[in-house]
């Protein structure tokens, strides 16, 4: 682990993203990260829209984005983050949920909807990252959690 913190800000594009990401449609819920400090926090973006297949279901009616993916977008973000800070960029990573605490859901999130994803390193060590985020649509929370993942470097893919 890199244990240089950076002064300056990068960001991630949805290209650099997904060479940093294993997730793919319809599963990648982020569409860039900015402000990405390594080793310490990271802001992702994710622009809410209609087109998306879980509204069909969630609800017909009355269209609203599912609070577990408001907090899967908070650990993909977690993901770029971690990707950056181990140069991890085209190495194949892959990272797991362990677990996920303190779960609140304020307000919620609709199609048209900006959705900013505000995650922060609790610690990070080795293979084990923990984390607190929070969603924010026009600076209200909508969404906070502390959330604990596991990052899966190329070389023990095929020890899980």
């Amino acid at each position: 682990m890199s244990d240089n913190t950076s002064i300056e800000a990068s960001s991630s594009d949805i290209s650099e993203i997904m060479r940093i990401l294993p997730h793919r449609y319809p599963f990648l819920l982020i569409d860039a990260v900015k402000e990405i400090q390594v080793n310490e926090s990271a802001i992702g973006i994710k622009m809410v829209t209609i087109n998306e297949p879980h509204f069909q279901g969630h609800f017909p009616e009355k269209p609203v984005m599912p609070g577990v993916l408001i907090v899967e977008a908070m650990a993909q973000t977690s993901g770029v983050l971690v990707g950056k800070t181990l140069d991890l960029v085209d190495k194949g990573m892959l990272v797991y949920f362990m677990s996920m605490d303190k779960v609140k859901f304020r307000q919620i999130v609709k199609p048209g909807d900006v959705l900013e994803l505000h995650v922060k390193v609790l610690r990070g060590r080795g293979k084990i990252w923990k984390f607190w985020g929070e969603g924010k649509v026009d600076d209200t929370v909508v969404a906070e959690a502390e959330f604990t993942a596991m990052i899966v470097p190329p070389e023990d893919k095929n020890k899980q």
